[in-house]
């Protein structure tokens, strides 16, 4: 630890020992788990741990659905998946965070400008509905 932390101290012009010190006192230690590496960037596509994060999204709570291209498995998937998967893929919707309002917008534009097809008020209600509960910065 000490060659290494001096070794960084050097390159970085700071000292991480502490950082690491500090951050393997905070966990329990656990034989299977993973120490983490400060330098390694993080990756955004896993899912936060508790550590990690202090609020949890409503899709971290809900499990993917592979038969509906691993959208969150909650009331309005199916509905969610058959009017986007007629356009474009899962993986559009899966990297989204966006406002409610934002959502909102998008559905707007892509029924305008895109020529999707408008389902019932109900059905619609039911799709943003999910998109925001899994989809949204704001949750």
């Amino acid at each position: 630890m000490f060659a290494t932390s001096h070794i960084l101290r050097g390159a970085l012009g700071v000292s991480l020992a502490c950082f690491v010190t500090a951050a393997s006192a905070q966990m329990a230690y656990d034989p299977m788990r993973p120490t983490p590496n400060p330098l390694m960037p993080v990756n955004p596509l896993m899912p936060a741990t508790s550590e990690e994060s202090t609020t949890e999204s409503a899709s971290a709570e809900v499990l993917p659905n592979p038969e509906f291209g691993n959208l969150p498995d909650a009331e309005g998937v199916e509905e969610t998946f058959y009017q986007c998967v007629a356009c474009h893929s899962t993986a559009i919707i899966l990297q989204q965070s966006l406002t409610d309002a934002r959502w909102d917008y998008l559905w707007t534009w892509m029924i305008e400008e895109q020529g999707m097809f408008e389902p019932e008020d109900e059905i619609r209600d039911e799709i943003l509905t999910y998109l925001k509960t899994h989809f949204s910065s704001e949750r």
